[in-house]
Order: C-alpha cells, then sequence, then structure tokens
C-alpha cells in the first residue's frame, strides 16, 4: 500500500509466512513532474486528440503500414478491444475515432457479432456496454 503527503510517500509491505506476519515500511520522495508532462498526461487521460497524437504518434503510420482504409482500420480496432477485453477508456477513444472516419453504430454492432465466435460470449457481454456508453447511449434505455 502506498500513502503520500506531499512530496513525501510510503510504502508498507505486508507479508503472510508460516511464522507470521511481517510489514517493511519505506519512505521515499516523488519525483517532481515537469509541467509539459503533467500536460500531457492530463491531456491523454482525458481523451483530448491532440495530446494523444503527440503523446502515442503512431497512429497514422501504423494505419499506413497496413494498407486498410481510416474505416476498416478503425473496426479493427475496435475488435482487438474486445478480444483483449479492453478498459472502458480505450472503447471511448476508439469509437470516437471510428465514428469519425464514418463507422456507424451499425458497422460496430456488425463488429461485436463477427467476432462473437472467437472471443466467447463473456467478451462481448463485457463489450456491449462499453460500447454502449462510447456511442453515448444509457445503458438502462432499451431501443
Amino acid at each position: 500500500m502506498m500513502t503520500g503527503v506531499g512530496g513525501l510517500w510510503m510504502l508498507a509491505v505486508v507479508s503472510n509466512s508460516g511464522s507470521g506476519t511481517t510489514s517493511q515500511q519505506k519512505e521515499f520522495d516523488m519525483p517532481v513532474v515537469g509541467a509539459a508532462t503533467h500536460q500531457t498526461l492530463s491531456g491523454v487521460s482525458s481523451h483530448d486528440v491532440d495530446a494523444l497524437e503527440d503523446a502515442i504518434g503512431l497512429r497514422e503510420a501504423s494505419r499506413e503500414s497496413t494498407g486498410l482504409d481510416e474505416r476498416t482500420f478503425a473496426l479493427v480496432k475496435i475488435a482487438t478491444l474486445i478480444a483483449l477485453d479492453a478498459p472502458p477508456a480505450s472503447y471511448a477513444w476508439q469509437v470516437g475515432n471510428a465514428i469519425a472516419q464514418g463507422v456507424t453504430p451499425e458497422d460496430i454492432l456488425g463488429v461485436l457479432r463477427a467476432v462473437a465466435p472467437q472471443v466467447g460470449g463473456p467478451k462481448v457481454v463485457a463489450a456491449a456496454p462499453e460500447i454502449m456508453v462510447a456511442l453515448g447511449l444509457d445503458l438502462d434505455e432499451e431501443g
């Protein structure tokens, strides 16, 4: 467990062995984070397109190397998120990119259906609400 006050942080390590529980504590100073680093991390965490491109910067080069058009590339990215059981923030970013490339919600549903036999039901069920949220749909709302 890590706790901190100001720039001083303490890491507590607890181990449980046959001879009982032991605990060690170590203090360390957190590094000073530069303004540019802070700004980039803030931008990436809030899905700022420019910050993401600066931080990641590989999207366009990656797409060009595949030979896929932008729309197909966006659909492949969504299929990959489903297969990996990706975190919600990934869906928000990739679904937004896909919509910007002309992908429709129906296309995304088609991807979900297409990958289901390969990735399995649990991953499809887990991905569906993430896709709904990324599309701005209410999870409790029925279409």
